[in-house]
């Protein structure tokens, strides 16, 4: 793939072939390229030059770019291809992309291009628009090649062949019985090692790892990773195969949920409702005022806990000093341990021991932490004031606060996901906020309690 000083140069090419009618050369020049590169181009392109461009693919190329843009630009090539052409283009999409595609569009719209598809891939793309989108169901596909499980490598190889075209990967073949239950997975490799007579079920793998239709996108990915595959199949309750979901697609859902992530830990939304680059003001302020409303009555909080000790601040001014360090401090360790426990979440099973030993593990590391930072600060209090007990409520305050909020950090996301509630919505500002106080608390607590001495 090219990088993007290389695609400047190609759409500068490309849009001068089209100018001069050089078909040939522009033919040769696109043959050479893929589906990222295709769609690339095309938002490149001045916009006199991008009908030119979009009328020399061929059906395959467009389908493949189609599915690297966004949905107004879909929809602009779908325009510049004029209704006649646009079902074969739309056969050849992968079901999954273009049951997200039909969905973003109205009823009248979406029956228009399913009626003018083929028969079977619109009934198919109908049965996947019925799945929830971030279900296995709803990214499958159904172009893959299935066998009997009665079949010889020779007949194997044959289908194999026959449906090279239509299939979106060719590395595992799936083995159906009569019933057309998954009993069995070959792949490419076991079929080139095999004898042209040997029977499939001779050499099959009879233990399939699959994903049942229902299975979270999420746990689809985690499948995938674990096992290394190239693609996982689709299951129904009587194990009836229904489709494949491959590793383009779980890609895909990484970083859609890494990004889905990221906005509910920043507290800017999340999944369709977050905030992206073309959000408008009215919405990006409407999704993010709640957070920020949280916020400030949390932040109240922390105003009237201040308030309260009042008189210790008074009788110690020194105190006021080391107030927002001792705060900050805390926030930074609980968002610290909240973003690793979001990405442990991704990639690790949860059981009894794991969860000890990660509740164990974080309440030494914010001891450690607390014991450096305390007797550090400790030491700066005692040679600025000159008052040990300063700098003992000081260093105590801190140690005690770094484990509070490393904690917080690390149970509040994982009880979150306990209880069913995506750990992400445990956001950064607010793990931050409830660390304000905990630290406030202790550190006005420790002060009143020896304010004789201070």
């Amino acid at each position: 793939m090219h990088t993007t000083a290389h695609t400047d140069t190609i759409v500068f090419e490309i849009h001068q072939l089209l100018e001069q009618s050089k078909l040939k050369e522009l033919h040769a020049l696109l043959g050479e390229l893929q589906p990222f590169d295709f769609a690339e181009i095309y938002e490149l392109l001045p916009a006199p030059s991008k009908p030119k461009f979009v009328l020399q693919l061929d059906s395959r190329q467009l389908a493949m770019m189609i599915q690297e843009l966004d949905l107004e630009l879909q929809m602009e090539v779908l325009h510049y291809i004029g209704f006649e052409r646009s079902p074969d283009v739309l056969d050849r999409m992968d079901n999954d992309d273009l049951a997200d595609l039909l969905k973003e569009l109205s009823f009248k719209e979406m029956e228009a291009f399913l009626s003018s598809m083929q028969k079977e891939e619109s009934e198919y793309v109908q049965h996947l628009m019925k799945y929830d989108p971030e279900t296995a169901g709803g990214i499958m596909t159904n172009r893959f090649v299935w066998i009997r499980n009665h079949y010889t490598v020779r007949e194997a190889v044959d289908k194999l062949k026959a449906f090279a075209a239509y299939a979106e990967n060719l590395f595992y073949m799936y083995v159906l019985d009569e019933n057309k239950v998954l009993v069995g997975v070959v792949s490419y490799r076991d079929l080139l090692l095999a004898h042209l007579d040997d029977r499939i079920d001779e050499i099959m793998y009879r233990r399939v790892i699959s994903v049942h239709v229902d299975t979270d996108q999420e746990e689809v990915a985690r499948t995938i990773e674990r096992y290394n595959f190239i693609s996982v199949p689709v299951v129904d309750s009587d194990k009836h195969l229904l489709g494949i979901v491959t590793v383009d697609d779980v890609i895909d859902v990484i970083v859609h949920e890494a990004a889905e992530d990221i906005q509910k830990l920043s507290a800017t939304g999340a999944g369709k409702k977050g905030i992206d680059f073309q959000t408008s003001v009215i919405s990006a302020s409407a999704r993010r005022l709640p957070w920020l409303l949280l916020l400030l009555l949390l932040g109240m909080l922390s105003g009237s806990m201040i308030a309260r000790f009042e008189e210790t601040l008074e009788r110690v001014v020194a105190l006021t000093f080391f107030m927002p360090m001792i705060a900050g401090m805390t926030g930074n360790t609980g968002t610290q341990s909240l973003a690793i426990v979001i990405r442990g979440l991704g990639t690790e099973r949860l059981h009894k021991g794991a969860l000890i030993r990660l509740i164990s593990r974080d309440f030494g590391v914010g001891l450690v932490l607390g014991l450096i930072c305390g007797i550090l600060i400790g030491i700066i209090a005692y040679i600025w004031q000159g008052s040990v007990m300063l700098s003992f409520v000081v260093s105590l305050s801190l140690l005690l606060t770094l484990v509070i909020g490393t904690l917080a950090g690390t149970l509040i996301p994982l009880l979150l996901y306990k209880l069913k509630i995506d750990p992400a919505i445990a956001s950064g500002p607010l793990i931050t906020t409830l660390n304000d106080l905990f630290s406030l608390f202790v550190y006005f607590g420790l002060a009143t309690l020896f304010i004789n001495q201070l």
